[in-house]
């Protein structure tokens, strides 16, 4: 049997950073941070600014637990300013690097993962990945289309943490993941439903660009006329307009609160308005859950319920009650990015999956149309 390795994990995102430190899959600690905090800044002047505070505190927090980055073997990030990829596991390299000051939100902070893990791999000569990055594209073709010739669907989904329940599910079961037909709900600030056909998602709702069903802070897909008229208003900045479909939709729109929690506490008291909004989010999690059957050809092993919002004992029943009849229901509350980062790696370690080559060019280029 093979020694363990030792795996230190980073994970930044919109609102909060997280650490981890592993042996094999076996987590040592786990740190979260919420942005805007005691302990961390919401803003920073720019990303070398935010890079170099989290550097100095992620080693701070490895001297509290008698640990320095020379004791690991592995450093691994989430993905985050990648072309479209393959699912699996990317050794980090200078392509790689180049793409995160060139793809994506100028400022967004899920490109430090990449530049942080890769200066500890330079600095300590040991070897850094990123494991599967929300730019992970496995959609069948006949997915993609769209009744615009210039528009094509493109894949955003909570890949990570996706793939990682999958995993967890086969392993529950005693059968591989790339055996199985499974509904994946990840149901957090953002949605996504997605088909997975024998190991790969085949079709899925983009997060980022308004598909899907609304969710505690985003829009979802919306009536386009009505969207259009509203655009074209003149009330609304396209900067207002995006915000309205990312940051200030779902929940946010029709309650000012992008927490169930707090939905469901208006609903304990009497709240009848906020009990419709939850309901309506959930029938529009499951109606478009029924059409990810429709991917799977009706071949369902079980449908999978993760994220934060699967906490809800009350939405997790509304669930079961849409979607009980089609194939079993398994939850997975919660979240499991940073143990996904972990496991990611031990399967290419393990040969169990094959490492690949970040190249810079997009799994799929488009259609030939002229034809």
């Amino acid at each position: 049997m093979a020694d363990s390795r030792k795996i230190f994990c980073v994970n930044f995102g919109s609102t909060s950073t997280k650490i981890g430190a592993f042996e094999d899959e076996e987590a040592i600690f786990l740190k979260s941070y919420d942005l805007g905090s005691e302990e961390y800044p919401k803003k920073f002047a720019n990303l070398d600014e935010h890079q170099n505070f989290a550097d100095q505190l992620f080693r701070k927090v490895l001297e509290e637990h008698d640990l320095s980055l020379e004791d690991f073997d592995i450093f691994v990030s989430r993905g985050g300013g990648q072309v479209f990829i393959e699912s699996g596991a990317y050794q980090i390299n200078e392509k790689m690097i180049e793409d995160t000051y060139k793809i994506g939100g100028e400022g967004h902070p899920g490109k430090l993962g990449p530049r942080l893990a890769y200066a500890y791999s330079k600095e300590l000569g040991k070897p850094a990945y990123i494991v599967n990055g929300p730019s992970v594209d496995e959609y069948m073709d006949v997915a993609r289309l769209t009744g615009y010739k210039e528009i094509n669907r493109c894949s955003r989904i909570h890949t990570l943490n996706q793939k990682e329940v999958a995993y967890r599910y086969a392993a529950k079961v005693g059968k591989d993941y790339r055996s199985l037909n499974l509904i994946v709900c990840h149901m957090g600030g953002g949605i996504s439903v997605t088909a997975h056909r024998q190991g790969y998602m085949i079709d899925s709702n983009d997060i980022i660009e308004g598909e899907g069903p609304m969710s505690p802070t985003r829009s979802g897909a919306i009536p386009v006329m009505p969207l259009i008229e509203m655009a074209y208003s003149g009330k609304y900045t396209k900067e207002e307009m995006i915000l309205k479909t990312i940051k200030n939709g779902g929940l946010m729109a029709h309650l000012n609160t992008g927490d169930l929690r707090e939905v469901e506490s208006m609903i304990g008291n009497g709240d009848k308005y906020a009990e419709l909004v939850m309901e309506s989010m959930v029938y529009q999690i499951a109606k478009f859950a029924g059409s990810m059957a429709v991917a799977l050809e009706g071949k369902i092993d079980a449908i999978l319920l993760t994220g934060g919002m699967s906490k809800s004992g009350k939405l997790c029943e509304m669930m079961e009650k849409y979607l009980g009849w089609l194939a079993p229901i398994e939850k997975f509350p919660g979240e499991f990015e940073m143990q996904a980062l972990a496991s990611g790696i031990i399967r290419v370690l393990n040969g169990e999956d094959a490492e690949h080559e970040y190249t810079g060019v997009d799994v799929w280029t488009g259609f030939n149309t002229e034809q």
